[in-house]
């Protein structure tokens, strides 16, 4: 009982600082506004009643003016200093980086660190998706986590399973899959990961723009090649890319992967089997890069720097 008393706990002050974390700006700066007006309005009443009548409901005034106080210097110090330029939290909703971070972990980024140097490989970071990342139904100012794989000049490949870079293989010791169609769960045990079917990827460069392909002998992002009857039905990856056609599907699988260009990133999940990244919608731009993850800081029993 105890246990589960403290767990809600925990869940409830989570929920609390994650709703505080996405409050706006713009009510933080009407809140603020509203108690500095109510403190400049009773200032006046707390110069000039005499010392022997701070008692009272002059006590309980003080005391408002106080607390008013520490929110407004909170809220300026928090809201328009820490979270714009330092350090913001955020909560993580799919399992995508399974198994480095898992549902409801909330993590502390750090905004500062690459105001003065770059990502580096391996970092797990937090950034603004490109819009074709995003459903529907996603909120425009969505921030993204996953794992840095891919930086300006990088060659990168997934190939059988494995990521090569400028054509050597590449230890990833954060890689998992998860049990086809329980993406959002437990790693897979190792001896099944090689039953688990993976697309091959790669950048391919097509009419001046850089495309992030999926292929395998059958299709290209989706797009069916070499196939007939019901077998060539479309059915593109989410968020992909697709050729005109067929043509132009067998040409992408043809052509040699490229590097990445100046100013962009390249994203994958640790979950590699449950992660939509870039190897559906592309590379990311140096300026939507947000931060770099440091830690988890709730559940308390995940408490841990991110590596």
């Amino acid at each position: 009982m105890e246990g589960q008393f403290t767990g809600l706990l925990a869940t409830g002050m989570a929920d609390l600082i994650d709703k505080l974390a996405r409050t706006p700006l713009s009510i933080i700066l009407i809140l603020s506004l509203v108690l500095t007006v109510l403190r400049i309005t009773v200032v006046p009443y707390l110069k000039k009643t005499p010392q022997h009548q701070r008692y009272g409901a002059f006590g309980v005034v003080k005391f408002f003016d106080s607390f008013f106080d520490a929110i407004v210097f909170a809220a300026v110090v928090v809201f328009m200093l820490v979270r714009p330029f330092v350090l913001q939290t955020f909560n993580i909703p799919t399992g995508s980086m399974i198994p480095t971070l898992l549902v409801g972990d909330f993590i502390v980024a750090n905004k500062n660190i690459y105001r003065h140097s770059d990502p580096n490989v391996g970092d797990v970071i937090v950034f603004k998706p490109p819009k074709e990342a995003l459903r529907p139904d996603q909120d425009p100012e969505t921030s993204f986590i996953k794992r840095l794989v891919g930086k300006p000049g990088d060659i990168i490949e997934w190939k059988g399973k494995k990521m090569y870079r400028n054509g050597s293989v590449v230890n990833e010791p954060h890689t998992s899959f998860t049990v086809p169609g329980q993406e959002e769960g437990a790693p897979a045990p190792k001896d099944m990961w090689p039953n688990i079917t993976q697309a091959d990827f790669k950048l391919v460069e097509s009419d001046g723009k850089i495309i992030p392909v999926l292929y395998t002998s059958g299709a290209v992002n989706g797009y069916p090649i070499n196939m007939t009857g019901d077998n060539a039905a479309n059915t593109a990856y989410a968020h992909s890319v697709m050729p005109d056609d067929e043509a132009e599907a067998k040409s992408w699988a043809a052509a040699k992967p490229v590097a990445i260009p100046a100013g962009m990133y390249l994203f994958f999940g640790d979950n590699r089997n449950g992660s939509l990244d870039g190897r559906f919608w592309g590379l990311v731009p140096r300026d939507d890069i947000i931060g770099k993850a440091e830690f988890i800081w709730l559940p308390f029993s995940r408490i841990r720097r991110l590596s």
